[in-house]
């Protein structure tokens, strides 16, 4: 009797913070003392390969254990679930899990519950990328674009992207393929950093930071507004005077500003030549960044990190209310919803320019890029990933950055794994690092009672 298949049996969950508010790394007009997290999930399965899944959500601290509790909720969906289909397949799983009508419900197709679909997909695409034995940007890359196209939900999309036009964007993808993976080998993916910008960091140490980055290679920085006019006419200027003319200085005001508002704030900002400035209001105000990128003018509008789903990406596009389209690797629904944010991005010629940063961010959307690169779009022009130097020691796989370019990943898989050492010091509030940090205010009080 040959033996069953191999099954999925158990999906683990963790909520893990790191305390990067006490430094002000991450901090912005709207989120002044972030902890960066992650609702981390594990798939694990009775194969005699012994691989796992890896994925996670990435937030900024408090309602963590929300978006790990929301995870959780999925598991009935994963245990006993045959791992040659899922891993064949995983647009099985995400239609599954947004077809839950009680699931849905809670959406539909957006907010904590999307994530946590997107957190168990991404796992699922990291345990096929790692069963193929490639990176998931090669993956991705190397796959039948018929194939690829089975992978994504055209609904509500259809009328603007249609499976025909899709296979059509990738067939035509796949001309030149294998030149441009030689030269993303060689070269890599271009980045740019954010890590001078941060909004609570002193001008001097915005200068330094800038003035380190162009050492390094980036040929852009973004620098965090909002806050106060005065100073960020001040910063800005520190900044540009850091990094000189030749280098694009963004801007990110993180949803700070009423239409009107960012329109003039921005154009106070002019006189330093701001590249793009991100997420000038609310992402789901369409029609405001129309508004907004007729107002700025040359300024580029960008946004995306917190689009909730392709349908919003979709009307974004038809409405050219953005010049930079930015996909986030775990706000959407996995690989699969980005799969189609990247389609529509290329139907309408539109750079993609992913945000990044967080925990995990860099490490996963790098491969999305690539993917885009090599066998979608074939061009890197105008195009960078979003940099940020946090975190990346907890990865098996980090980021690699040389000469300002993201170097292409070789390992198996989504590089979404952390160490259990890391897992089991930043735990929340039972991991070593919060026991401790726990047990030491509690003496500090003592002593000063």
């Amino acid at each position: 009797m040959s033996a069953p298949p191999p099954r999925i049996t158990a999906v683990d969950t963790y909520d893990i913070r790191f305390p990067t508010s006490r430094e002000l790394d991450g901090s912005d007009a709207m989120n002044p003392d972030p902890d960066y997290s992650a609702a981390y999930v594990v798939l694990r399965t009775d194969a005699a390969d012994g691989l796992e899944g890896h994925g996670f959500v990435f937030t900024i601290g408090r309602g963590n254990d929300v978006q790990v509790a929301a995870i959780n909720a999925l598991r009935p969906h994963l245990v006993g679930r045959p791992v040659d289909q899922l891993c064949t397949d995983p647009a099985s799983l995400n239609r599954d899990l947004i077809g839950d009508s009680q699931l849905r419900w809670l959406g539909p197709e957006k907010g904590v519950m999307h994530m946590a679909i997107g957190a168990v997909v991404n796992a699922v695409w990291d345990l096929s990328a790692k069963r193929e034995g490639k990176p998931l940007w090669k993956l991705l890359a190397d796959a039948d674009p018929q194939w690829l196209v089975s992978q994504v939900d055209f609904r509500y999309i259809a009328d603007v992207l249609s499976p025909e036009r899709a296979l059509e964007l990738l067939s035509k993808g796949k001309q030149g393929a294998a030149e441009r993976e030689k030269t993303l080998l060689e070269r890599g993916y271009p980045g740019y950093t954010t890590s001078p910008g941060w909004l609570g960091y002193s001008d001097e140490k915005l200068t330094r930071l800038a003035k380190q980055a162009v050492a390094d290679g980036f040929t852009q920085i973004k620098l965090k507004v909002g806050a106060d006019l005065e100073d960020d006419i001040r910063r800005l200027r520190a900044a540009r005077a850091a990094v000189g003319p030749g280098i694009r200085v963004a801007i990110d005001a993180n949803q700070r500003w009423n239409v009107d508002e960012a329109i003039a704030w921005t154009n106070a900002l002019g006189e330093c030549d701001p590249y793009w400035i991100e997420e000038p209001t609310s992402p789901d105000d369409i029609l405001g960044h129309a508004a907004i990128r007729e107002g700025v003018a040359p300024v580029k509008v960008a946004t995306g990190e917190h689009v909730q789903n392709r349908i919003v990406f979709k009307q974004l596009l038809q409405a050219g209310a953005i010049d930079v389209l930015q996909i986030d690797a775990a706000r959407v629904g996995g690989v699969n919803e980005n799969l189609a944010i990247l389609l529509l991005a290329a139907h309408f010629g539109v750079p993609v320019c992913p945000h990044a940063g967080g925990v995990g961010l860099c490490e996963l959307v790098q491969h999305l890029s690539m993917f885009d690169f090599v066998a979608l779009s074939g061009t890197t022009e105008n195009r960078v990933i979003e940099f940020v130097d946090h975190l990346h020691e907890h990865f098996l796989t980090p980021v690699v950055i040389s000469r300002g370019h993201y170097t292409a990943p070789t390992t198996p898989g989504f590089s979404a794994q952390m160490f259990p050492e890391s897992i089991a010091e930043f735990s929340y509030p039972d991991g070593t690092f919060w026991v401790a940090d726990l047990t030491d205010l509690t003496a500090q009080k003592a002593e000063t009672a």
